[in-house]
């Protein structure tokens, strides 16, 4: 019985090929908690990405983030599947600053999947930690650690969940233009490369693109802001697999 994968969320992410360990936003609640430190305001989000256009690899997810003097407090859930075959994350993050330049965060999580025809169910706990440094207004660099204790599935087996890490930037070349870099290692896989670039089309529209390898795919994607709200939608093509949308909503509460 395999679970735990590692998501990655919010359609922003996806419109620069997922290249965001180092991206400030709400969807660092899960993606690096370290880098949800700048968030100000109680901010919600969800996310809906339907892979290779099959409705059973479908991917739903919500994330919530409050501020505090103490730091910002965040929680994300994630469904995966349908109901014959499902993966659930819980997670619940905390994060603070450490001086003007330097933050790190903490995320518990709660792994579970379900197997439906009587396979059964699995569930575990495990963590993830991130750190994150802002170099300077432009240049971001941030790194993060899924599952470091390579958390155990099966004992019969000795089946585990894949401990990720990952390392990255974001760098503002102008007010205009951000360019993203990433490198993901799973512990089973071959390193993943990641890069992209946002550019702010005009005032509140955001152009994306990214590409990944190991498969490589290619990303596209366009963010709009308006008022308390911000709607992003991307879409990813696998040489092999074929086509990929995903869609998220953030919402800024007062």
């Amino acid at each position: 019985m395999a679970t735990g994968e590692n998501f990655i969320i919010g359609a922003r992410s996806a419109g620069i090929a997922h290249s965001s360990v180092a991206i400030m936003d709400v969807w660092a609640v899960q993606n690096n908690p370290a880098c949800m430190v700048d968030i100000n305001k109680i901010t919600a989000g969800l996310y809906y990405e339907n892979r290779f256009l099959v409705k059973e690899l479908s991917l739903k997810s919500f994330v919530v983030a409050v501020p505090a003097n103490f730091g910002v407090i965040g929680a994300s859930f994630n469904y995966f599947g349908f109901n014959l075959f499902n993966e659930s994350k819980m997670g619940l993050a905390y994060a603070r600053k450490f001086g003007e330049r330097f933050s790190a965060g903490l995320q518990l999580d709660y792994l579970s999947t379900r197997i439906g025809e009587n396979y059964g169910n699995k569930s575990l706990v495990t963590f993830d930690i991130g750190v994150c440094s802002k170099i300077n207004d432009k240049l971001t660099i941030a790194a993060h650690i899924f599952n470091p204790v390579n958390a155990r599935i099966s004992k019969a087996y000795d089946e585990r969940v894949p401990a990720i890490v990952k390392i990255g930037t974001a760098y503002f070349i102008s007010d205009d233009l951000l360019i993203s870099f990433e490198a993901d290692k799973n512990i089973d896989n071959p390193p993943v490369i990641k890069t992209g670039i946002e550019y702010l089309l005009m005032k509140k529209v955001y152009l994306r693109t990214g590409i990944s390898t190991n498969p490589f795919v290619n990303f596209f994607g366009v963010g709009f802001n308006y008022k308390k709200f911000t709607v992003d939608f991307s879409s990813s093509i696998h040489q092999v697999l074929g086509f990929s949308s995903q869609l998220s909503l953030i919402y800024k509460f007062k």
